[in-house]
C-alpha cells in the first residue's frame, strides 16, 4: 500500500516537473529568441535545433515552448473562471430549494446541447477574437463538466444526517450550506479544476488552429501548429510533428496528474 502511494507521489511529481518546465522555460523567452533567420530556414532536426527550424528560421524548439507556455498561461485564467462560475452555482444548489436546482440542471443541458467546439467559434467571434475571446469562451462553456459533479454531490450531502441535525438544530440554509456542504466539496473542487485543465489547453489550440481564436502573430501552439500545413509537402514533418507531440505530452501528463490526485483524494475508493 505504501509502497503504491510513494509511486504515485514520484509519478505527480515528474508529471508537475514537466509541465513546470514547459511553462517557466516558455516565459522566459525573449523576442531576440524569436528572431527570423533566413540563413537557417527549413532545417531539419539536428544537435544545434532539437526540434529544426521553420521557414523563417527560428528554432522550433523554443517556439514549441512558447506557444505551449501561453497556452498554459490562457487555459489557467480561463479554468479558474470556470471554477468560479462553479463554485457560485454549487453554493445557490447547496442553499436553496428544488426551484434553483431545476434552473441550474436546465442550463447545464443547454450548454450542453450544443457542441463545445462551435460555441467556443461563436464566442471567440463575437467577442473580436484575441486572448479576450478564447478565455470567454472557454469559461462560458466549461463550467458545466464541474457544476454537474458538484450538484450530484450536494444532493447526495443533503440527505446525509448531520444536515438535517443542523437544519433542525435552527441554522439557515445559508449557514449550512456555507459550512457543511461546501467544505465537502474541496476535494470534487480540486480534481475537478486539474481535470478542466488539459480540455481548455486543448480547445484553444482547437480554434487558434482553425483561424477563429488567437491572431496569427501570436505564438501559440495552435498557430504553429496551423502555419506547418503549408510545409508538409514540402518535407519538412518536423515543423507539426514535435509540437504537436509535446502538445500530447503535456496533455497527458496533467491528466495522469489529475487521475492520480484523484486516487490521493479518494484512496479507500482506489485502494491507494
Amino acid at each position: 500500500m505504501k509502497s503504491k502511494r510513494y509511486k504515485a507521489f514520484v509519478e505527480m511529481g515528474c508529471c508537475l516537473c514537466l509541465v513546470l518546465f514547459v511553462f517557466v522555460y516558455g516565459s522566459i523567452v525573449s523576442e531576440q529568441d524569436l528572431a527570423i533567420d533566413f540563413g537557417s530556414k527549413l532545417l531539419s532536426p539536428s544537435f544545434m535545433h532539437v526540434f529544426g527550424t521553420d521557414a523563417y528560421g527560428r528554432d522550433m524548439f523554443v517556439r514549441t515552448m512558447k506557444g505551449l507556455s501561453l497556452s498554459l498561461q490562457i487555459a489557467s485564467v480561463a479554468t479558474i473562471g470556470s471554477v468560479v462560475v462553479s463554485f457560485v452555482l454549487a453554493f445557490l444548489l447547496a442553499s436553496c430549494g428544488e426551484v434553483v436546482d431545476r434552473c441550474v440542471t436546465f442550463l447545464i443541458d443547454v450548454f450542453l446541447s450544443i457542441p463545445h467546439i462551435i460555441f467556443l467559434i461563436i464566442i471567440s467571434v463575437a467577442m473580436g477574437r484575441g486572448v479576450r475571446g478564447v478565455m470567454v469562451g472557454i469559461v462560458a462553456t466549461h463550467w458545466t463538466y464541474l457544476t454537474r459533479i458538484l450538484r450530484a454531490e450536494i444532493r447526495s450531502l443533503k440527505k446525509c444526517s448531520f444536515i438535517e441535525i443542523a437544519l433542525k438544530l435552527g441554522k439557515s440554509r445559508w449557514y449550512v450550506a456555507w459550512n457543511h456542504i461546501m467544505p465537502s466539496l474541496i476535494p470534487q473542487m480540486i480534481v475537478g479544476t486539474v481535470m478542466l485543465f488539459p480540455h481548455a489547453i486543448l480547445h484553444e489550440a482547437s480554434i487558434s488552429f482553425l483561424g477563429f481564436g488567437l491572431s496569427l502573430s501570436t505564438p501559440a501552439i495552435g498557430i504553429i501548429l496551423a502555419e506547418s500545413m503549408q510545409y508538409l509537402r514540402l518535407g519538412a514533418w518536423w515543423l507539426a510533428f514535435f509540437p504537436g507531440l509535446v502538445l500530447v505530452v503535456v496533455v497527458v501528463c496533467i491528466l495522469r496528474f489529475g487521475g492520480l490526485l484523484k486516487q490521493m483524494v479518494d484512496p479507500y475508493r482506489y485502494h491507494l
